[in-house]
């Protein structure tokens, strides 16, 4: 029996070989290439070359959490990428191989590879599937399309994907990445103006993160118009990807923003309110905007000047009757508190003359046809000529020429039209690229040419002042974070607007991106009164805060809307002004580790189903404290979702029970939540970032049940000493089960502004003491509100306990008894 048993093995092994080998010639006739079996393996340290039928393949271990996959139908090229920053670490990994499998071991996960035919999974150390390629049809080739299909599991979420429309859970949705001028686009189109070719998957208590690094258009099939697999595929070059494995989402996206990088230190003065419309003009104009909002008492840092500024929309010109002096502008600007932002797009005008145009065919560093002839397409100016951002030479040209803005005054460039944008919206794909050195054409070049645009414009103002640059983009490719700020474009004033807006900013900070914002007040149309109100309170709580609207529509300054709307949003501006060193120390944990400051439920609550309802999408966290409710403006009820139980409401420090509320919504407040056990450190108002607020710092510490920790960071904010130490580093802790709070010893050489702490205690029994490392403090019992103008009710302020105490550098303990 034991026989005849072995005998029918060989016979069903040999049909189902016959029957792979059948459906393989079948798929090759039909033009579908497969890798094929495996011929010879070649171990060198952490990377596996391998050989098949029909492939090139290399696997290299970049960590114990991260697998990096390449192949291809010819041998592999050189290994380049505009995304990638971070390179191989030293990684203890066991290799294990038999003449069926080779299992790569690191100490957080196995891969599992085939070699009959050949094909790559991804399991936990004990065993459990991560991730695995669809069986029969892995990774294949039709022509030069490349596609890596993944088999679905049972319940499998996805998330991320940078900058897309649609749900949280994007499964049984499929999105195309590039990059693309969309005016006015709808709530559920697809693609938009930015290529994030990364997302998470979500299983069975498991999940993990898969990057596409390849600038081609790609595709992502989350189960869109099929029930079996997942899948992303590249029009053009290698299957190249790097898989991540951990078992939070945050150090899913810390992994992959080591693989692309971090941002630096934004300028404080970027953090606060920036008004801008679609023009200012002239400089008397400006003079009159920024005046108001000095005169309204509404904080504000910036103003941004759109293509008007210019002389008939030439780069790197003034139009002189409208700004005979912006030197002398941007001075009294910035006497006033004021930065200025202006905007710049990536065609030159075709202009015998032009100075800027006439450099850059010196330097010859525009694109071109195959024949030699320059790419011309028309934008604003008329028929321009473009930057290739992918030459060195080119990047060295734009350097030189954005140091015209430094001289000029200008601390901020707005990059716009980068994806490229041309009228008609067509460009040639035979236009032709450096790549750095490996000529290509448009159709590799177009998704990266952004990212490119931005790394040159930040690199030429950092060597033109010793203050940071602030960049803003359009367009980008992965690793844009590491120069700049993205906004999402031109948005409607619509609900659906401000909403989606929310929703993009979740999924981009899912992807690696901290920095972002949206037109607060939507930039094509005019809003009502009401959806005008929340959206600023909206953008109050988001990372960029920028007011913009277009031509020819209502004015979209706070005061256009009347004394009401008036009092609510400045109500909200200043309280975006009180909590700047709570953003601020928000921005330095997005530089050291990537997590974002609007940070979706599902980076903390994974595996919550309810978070994944479309009822609770628009909610998120900004920073690790604040949970944000919003609603559109038309309603007057409105369902959230609390995470956990013990959370607070902001206003009035009632604590919450876990799951459904139901709320009345007011024009008024927006609905906010803070988590037990939160350290929230606040300033008094100032009216710009550069003004000094007293000098005492408000902690606010919120009693829960876990422990928590909070790093508070300081630093000059505008230029870049603090790489060299210059910073106020101090890491806060919440200790439930003693009611202490934790000081840590000062890190850093710079002085804090502030030389007193008062801690602000909420949710705590009336203390009988406080002490201070054996020391009594005095407590003070005060009615305390966030919010000014709603009248006395008590329903806007609560109770809390006040301490004082020195902020001095060395360690201590505050006690509550």
């Amino acid at each position: 029996m034991r026989f005849i048993k072995n005998y029918r093995g060989k016979v069903c092994g040999t049909l189902l070989g016959l029957f792979f080998f059948a459906s393989t010639l079948q798929a090759q006739r039909a033009g579908v290439v497969n890798p094929g079996n495996v011929r010879d393996v070649k171990i060198t340290g952490n990377l596996l070359t391998i050989n098949t039928e029909n492939a090139f393949i290399q696997i290299t271990v970049y960590t114990p959490s991260i697998v990096r996959v390449r192949m291809d139908k010819a041998p592999l090229q050189r290994d380049f990428s505009y995304a990638v920053v971070g390179s191989p670490q030293q990684t203890r990994m066991a290799t294990n191989q038999t003449s069926n499998e080779i299992v790569l071991t690191t100490d957080s996960l196995k891969v599992m590879i085939k070699k009959q035919p050949f094909s790559v999974s991804f399991q936990t150390l004990s065993g459990e599937v991560i991730n695995e390629e669809e069986p029969g049809l892995n990774t294949s080739w039709i022509g030069e399309e490349v596609t890596a299909y993944r088999h679905m599991q049972d319940g499998e979420r996805f998330v991320g994907l940078g900058e897309k429309t649609g749900p949280l859970d994007r499964k049984g949705n499929g999105y195309t990445n590039w990059n693309s001028d969309v005016y006015g686009y709808n709530a559920y189109q697809d693609p938009l103006y930015s290529t994030i070719p990364f997302y998470i998957g979500i299983h069975h208590n498991i999940n993990y993160g898969i990057f596409l690094d390849n600038t081609f258009q790609t595709d992502f099939n989350f189960g869109a118009s099929n029930n079996r697999f997942s899948s992303f595929a590249a029009r053009g070059g290698e299957m190249n990807y790097y898989f991540i494995y951990h078992k939070r989402v945050a150090d899913i996206i810390s992994s992959y923003t080591f693989l692309t990088g971090r941002m630096k230190m934004p300028p404080l003065w970027s953090l606060g309110y920036q008004q801008s419309r679609y023009t200012y003009y002239p400089d008397t104009e400006v003079y009159r905007i920024a005046q108001t909002l000095r005169e309204k008492r509404i904080p504000a840092d910036g103003i941004t000047l759109d293509i008007h500024y210019m002389d008939r929309y030439q780069l790197f010109t003034w139009d002189k009757a409208r700004f005979p002096d912006p030197p002398k502008m941007t001075q009294k600007l910035k006497d006033m508190g004021f930065r200025t932002t202006v905007i710049v797009d990536p065609g030159i005008k075709v202009e015998k003359g032009a100075l800027a145009f006439e450099r850059g065919l010196k330097e010859s560093v525009y694109l071109k046809y195959p024949d030699g002839q320059y790419y011309t397409g028309e934008v604003w100016p008329g028929w321009c000529y473009f930057t290739d951002f992918t030459s060195e030479k080119g990047r060295a040209f734009w350097r030189k020429e954005v140091k015209f803005f430094a001289d000029n005054g200008v601390s901020g460039i707005w990059n716009d039209m980068n994806e490229i944008a041309t009228w008609g919206q067509k460009m040639p794909s035979n236009v032709l690229f450096d790549f750095d050195g490996k000529s290509t054409t448009h159709l590799q070049a177009h998704n990266v040419y952004g990212l490119e645009m931005i790394r040159s414009s930040y690199e030429g103002a950092k060597a033109a002042s010793l203050e940071r640059p602030f960049i803003l983009t359009r367009s980008g490719y992965s690793g844009l974070q590491r120069y700049a700020a993205i906004w999402t474009g031109d948005n409607r004033s619509e609900d659906e607007h401000m909403l989606l807006g929310i929703r993009l900013m979740s999924s981009l900070g899912l992807s690696g991106v901290p920095f972002t914002g949206m037109d607060v007040g939507g930039f094509i149309g005019s809003p009502s009164q009401a959806l005008f109100t929340r959206w600023m309170q909206v953008g109050a709580f988001s990372p960029y805060f920028r007011n913009h609207s277009a031509v020819n529509t209502k004015a979209n300054e706070p005061w256009a809307y009347g004394e009401e709307v008036l009092d609510i949003s400045r109500n909200y501006v200043n309280l975006r002004y009180r909590l700047l060193p709570y953003l601020y120390s928000t921005f330095y944990e997005a530089t050291q580790n990537g997590l974002p400051v609007v940070r979706s439920l599902a980076i903390d609550y994974t595996f919550d189903p309810n978070i994944y309802n479309g009822d609770y999408n628009n909610q998120y966290f900004f920073g690790k404290a604040f949970l944000v409710t919003p609603f559109a403006s038309d309603k007057t009820f409105g369902t959230v979702y609390l995470p956990e139980s013990g959370m607070y409401d902001f206003y009035t420090d009632s604590v919450q029970k876990i799951g459904k509320q139901i709320l009345s919504v007011s024009e008024k407040k927006l609905p906010l939540f803070v988590k037990g056990s939160s350290i929230i450190p606040m300033q008094s108002l100032v009216q710009y970032t550069a003004q000094k607020p007293i000098d005492t710092l408000y902690l606010h510490v919120y009693k829960g049940t876990a422990s928590n920790s909070f790093t508070y960071y300081e630093d000059d904010g505008t230029s870049f000493l603090y790489e060299k130490g210059a910073y106020f580093k101090r890491n806060i802790v919440y200790d439930p089960s003693g009611n202490s709070i934790r000081f840590d010893k000062v890190e850093g050489s710079f002085n804090s502004k502030f030389r007193f702490i008062k801690m602000v205690l909420h949710g705590f029994e009336p203390a009988v003491g406080v002490a201070s490392n054996g020391s009594s403090l005095k407590v003070s019992a005060e009615r305390f509100s966030f919010i000014n103008g709603f009248g006395a009710g008590e329903e806007e302020s609560s109770n809390v306990q006040t301490v004082v105490l020195p902020n001095g550098s060395n360690a201590f303990s505050v006690t509550v008894q």
